[in-house]
């Protein structure tokens, strides 16, 4: 074993450029303040990742996946991960509405892309460009092509869930370099790291399909993650998407 995060276990193999994941059960909030084991959870997150990856391929989008395993397990490209958390907002919602004072679920009129430290000790705090390439965590034509790769992120994750009738509003990702120096998405998108709120829903009120149930005590998600995980699925199938498993 290489690394134990909140979520994940990182092993080495026999290929020094090949990763093994393991996901776990563990649910965090709060930069890790609040934890829970939640049965199931790994398991969905691992199935999740893994069609999401697939799906973005087929939209042009490569990132460091190369198969699932088993139910908790997968393949990666090993990467130099840069020491950023990646945002991408099309609605206000979290901190960003309430550092802006703006209502939770307003439009915003263009996707906002926001860069944070990542570091619990320090809180994630957030970062500009200019304090990125100052302090060394990426050069400027990195921080270009990061930022490209989010925004193409953007564009093929909106496409991938209005298909399936869930509004993104907002996710974070990785991103790191390969050993030939190729930057590639990274680490996972699953529900722990979107928020998705349901189109299904026509009551007018907000139905999460993602960790703000565990993170705002609004109750399991097991059930939401099942839901994401089944709609995923039928798109791939209706795509005709190869998995990588």
């Amino acid at each position: 074993m290489l690394y134990k995060g909140k979520a994940k276990k990182m092993y080495a193999t026999d290929d020094p450029d090949v990763l093994w994941v393991e996901y776990m059960n563990q649910a965090t909030a709060g930069n890790g303040e609040k934890k829970a084991q939640i049965e199931g959870k790994g398991n969905l997150n691992n199935h999740i990742t893994s069609v999401i990856f697939d799906l973005l391929k087929a939209r042009g989008v490569e990132s460091h996946f190369i198969k699932r395993l088993n139910d908790t397990e997968q393949l990666v490209k090993k990467m130099d991960m840069f020491p950023l958390e990646i945002i991408m907002r099309n609605t206000a919602a979290g901190s960003f509405a309430k550092r802006y004072g703006v209502k939770e679920g307003t439009p915003l009129k263009k996707p906002i892309l926001e860069f944070c430290v990542k570091s619990d000790e320090l809180g994630d705090p957030f970062i500009n460009d200019d304090g990125v390439v100052a302090l060394g965590l990426a050069t400027e034509e990195e921080l270009a092509e990061i930022s490209r790769i989010a925004r193409a992120v953007n564009d093929g994750l909106k496409d991938i869930f209005s298909k399936i009738d869930v509004q993104l509003v907002d996710f974070k990702i990785e991103e790191g370099k390969t050993s030939d120096g190729t930057i590639l998405l990274a680490d996972e998108i699953t529900p722990d790291t979107c928020r998705l709120w349901d189109l299904k829903d026509k009551s007018g009120k907000i139905e999460h399909l993602d960790k703000d149930l565990f993170r705002r005590d609004l109750g399991n998600i097991i059930p939401a993650y099942e839901e994401i995980y089944s709609r995923l699925t039928a798109l791939a199938k209706a795509e005709g998407i190869e998995r990588a498993e």
